[in-house]
């Protein structure tokens, strides 16, 4: 359980997200935690609730409202997944996402700076963040780092190579990601396209799509990227992936039919979701995601 020391840091952090966005023009939205039919992800598993599930991220009723006419949008809510518990992991858990319509995945990056910078100032008083391995500095520019230079930097595979080899997240995870966001925070860019179910396509290099991950000290934060809006190729996508949920001897849910049907009327949009309880773990130099939440499952 924690402290009131603690609730009050929590406190501080949501109301924090909270202005930065409004004094940005920002609307504040609260869409449904339960829905019919999560977007297929063949890494993540969702949690039941009856014939529905609950949701593992609020994504595809935020961008429905960007194709119903939303233009800048921000959500704070909980989300939920199996198989998720660890120093870093629940599987309840608060996320932050924000959608801005007009502007792709790398006006999106001046953006996270300002937030971090911004958070930093309120909760810590400086510019800098003091972590395990040494002091972190929150000036803008970050280190922009793509996939392909990271794994040819840290892992002895190319990442080419290592998705093919399937081994991708094991190098990613042990040898790539303790290596970024070390002195400053590190934007890793540019994944391989299969690892962008819903993210779009760089035009001049299809081979990757625009999306990224924000790394402090190791520790991945956030995920964002320029949005797909093609419906026929985001049908295309969800149908490989249940393929792979299947290979994974997994059941898929159902279609978000829904979801499909209003992409044609989205906006060009960029959006990002971040964990806020990471987030925390960060700013209060906490080792365990156990010492930033209120109650951890195995408290209740």
């Amino acid at each position: 359980m924690l402290s009131p020391s603690g609730l009050r840091q929590r406190a501080r952090l949501i109301q924090a997200l909270r202005r930065f966005f409004i004094e940005r023009g920002y609307l504040e939205v609260d869409t449904p935690v339960r829905v019919p039919a999560p977007a297929p992800e063949a890494y993540i598993i969702p949690e039941p609730s009856g014939d529905w599930f609950l949701q593992t991220s609020p994504e595809l009723c935020m961008k429905r409202l960007l194709a119903g006419g939303a233009e800048r949008i921000f959500q704070i809510c909980k989300c939920f997944r199996q198989a998720e518990r660890g120093s870093r992991h629940l599987p309840e858990f608060t996320m932050l996402e924000w959608y801005r319509a007009g502007i792709g995945y790398r006006e999106l990056m001046p953006e996270c700076e300002e937030l971090f910078l911004a958070l930093a100032r309120e909760l810590t008083g400086g510019d800098r963040l003091e972590t395990s391995s040494g002091p972190v500095s929150l000036a803008a520019p970050w280190e922009r780092l793509t996939v392909a230079e990271a794994f040819a930097r840290h892992a002895p595979l190319s990442a080419e190579a290592a998705l093919a080899a399937g081994r991708f997240d094991e190098l990613l995870v042990t040898q790539v990601e303790p290596r970024l966001g070390l002195g400053r925070p590190t934007f890793l860019h540019d994944y391989p396209a299969a690892l962008g179910a819903l993210a779009r396509l760089r035009p001049d290099d299809p081979a990757v799509a625009e999306r990224f991950e924000i790394y402090v000290d190791g520790l991945e934060l956030a995920n964002g990227f320029s949005e797909l809006t093609d419906p026929a190729e985001q049908r295309r996508r969800f149908a490989a992936e249940r393929q792979r949920i299947e290979a994974d001897g997994r059941r898929p849910g159902p279609l978000p039919d829904k979801f499909l049907a209003a992409l044609a009327a989205m906006p060009e949009a960029a959006g990002i979701a971040l964990g806020v309880d990471r987030l925390l773990m960060l700013l209060a130099g906490a080792e365990s995601i156990e010492r930033v939440v209120t109650f951890t499952p195995e408290e209740l």
